[in-house]
């Protein structure tokens, strides 16, 4: 009766699609200078197209300086990844009587609430433990995925896949461990094949692997998961995994390169009997407590009056999203039957450009921020050495599976979340105002005859 009542409620309150119209433009991401894109008119960008100079993704060309860099004050070009919405079911979560969500073959209009036209947090509690790495970007990830399942009422485990006494338990996010425990979350550490003894016969419903990018490293996480009779195995992967594409977005149906360690894994765990599996593949995150470098490295050289150093044109398009956008969405695959042999893309919904991206930490800062772009090749410059991101091509995939099969929708906007980020870089004195060298930078500027405080 109670599932029938509320089944009728949520006709009741979504009569012919009411509630899932939106004032709010769908495509809108950044507005001061901005020029959107949708997926489907993505222009081919060359890596190394002729010089531009503007205020726009499509800038005037300009005949190309004798030199070879350029100095520009990018404004931002951000791309949108989904577009149409379609015909919309209100039914019951098939999690349990979690809540009545509304399903769609593609992605409901942007401002919808799509994980529940009427909500009811219900459903039954579950033991999850993530294996959680030491260091790296990925660490992050387990703190908001632990700290977001605990709040839902959830019996969370983390274990730290290094020794307690680590030196990197003293860096980010470990140093706010306190916080989990705080919510009844449990900390352990230990190496992940030594699972069993790490949790003394804990059982669990659910396994995350945020850890391993091999298969020797996942291998026992997984074999160790179907020992102890667990339902679910959560595998974070990475979107390094897709081949060089030239048709952007990329989707979970992309070619991979098989012979990585994170394509191993999944298939492995693809493999195993009596064990649901589901994968997901983050790209770069921006967010408080990342313990690797994203907007912090943007920001050190901006407030210091530098320029952004980029390999090539800056053109290239890339996904920058916030670790609690990403945890969420794996969040909702615990205990989700729809969630079952899917590989899901862990981006936000839209892409953006280097040079857009400085522009919008600039804006965040308030301050102006100027590029120098040169070409890696000509000058014998390691580009990943020196800059933080992939720059060989455009790197820029979609979460086309978690917008149909999980109703996922990002919570924050990549603009607004950089606003927060430089009011807590702000917050870290003995950063903000620490005396810094920057030796690749210098020595790239050099080679080009530019002189950094000019």
């Amino acid at each position: 009766k109670s599932v029938r009542k509320y089944r009728l409620l949520a006709l009741h309150l979504q009569p012919q699609g009411q509630l899932l119209s939106s004032p709010e433009k769908p495509n809108q991401m950044f507005q001061p200078r901005s020029h959107l894109m949708t997926a489907t008119s993505i222009p081919h960008i060359g890596i190394f197209p002729s010089i531009r100079v503007g205020t726009s993704a499509c800038s005037r060309r300009t005949t190309p300086r004798p030199s070879s860099h350029v100095v520009t004050k990018p404004a931002v070009s951000c791309i949108s990844s989904m577009g149409t919405s379609s015909d919309i079911k209100p039914e019951i979560s098939s999690r349990g009587f979690n809540y009545v969500r509304a399903q769609s073959a593609a992605r409901l209009p942007r401002g919808t609430n799509s994980r529940g036209v009427f909500f009811v947090h219900a459903g039954s509690t579950q033991k999850v433990c993530i294996v959680n790495t030491p260091s790296g970007g990925h660490a992050v990830l387990g703190y908001y995925l632990a700290k977001e399942l605990a709040e839902a009422g959830h019996k969370v485990t983390i274990c730290t896949a290094c020794e307690e006494g680590s030196k990197k338990m003293l860096k980010a996010p470990f140093t706010s461990w306190d916080e989990l425990r705080d919510l009844g979350v449990k900390t352990l550490w230990g190496e992940p094949s030594t699972m069993a003894s790490n949790c003394k016969k804990s059982d669990f419903d659910i396994i995350v692997d945020n850890n391993g990018k091999t298969l020797e490293t996942v291998q026992p996480v997984i074999d160790w998961a179907k020992s102890i009779g667990a339902k679910q195995f959560l595998f974070v992967s990475s979107a390094g995994i897709y081949k060089p594409s030239v048709v952007l977005p990329v989707t979970e149906e992309a070619a991979v390169k098989e012979s990585s360690g994170h394509a191993q894994v999944e298939k492995y765990a693809s493999e195993v009997k009596g064990l649901e599996w589901s994968s997901f593949r983050p790209q770069y995150m921006v967010g408080r407590l990342n313990n690797k470098d994203c907007e912090e490295y943007f920001f050190d050289r901006i407030v210091r009056g530098r320029p952004i150093v980029i390999p090539g044109s800056g053109e290239q398009i890339v996904n920058i999203a916030h670790a609690a956008d990403n945890a969420h969405m794996i969040a909702l695959a615990v205990g989700n039957k729809d969630a079952y042999g899917q590989i899901y893309n862990c981006v936000r919904d839209k892409g953006v450009t280097l040079n857009g991206f400085v522009a919008m930490c600039g804006e965040a800062a308030n301050m102006t921020a100027n590029v120098v772009h040169y070409d890696p090749e000509k000058l014998g410059v390691e580009a990943k050495k020196q800059f933080p991101f992939r720059t060989e091509y455009h790197f820029f995939t979609t979460p086309a599976n978690a917008l149909k099969t999980l109703n996922w929708e990002p919570k924050s906007t990549l603009a607004k979340d950089l606003v927060e980020r430089f009011a807590e870089y702000k917050a870290m004195t003995e950063r903000m105002y620490a005396e810094m060298t920057f030796e690749a930078d210098d020595a790239i500027l050099d080679t080009l005859g530019w002189k950094a405080n000019e």
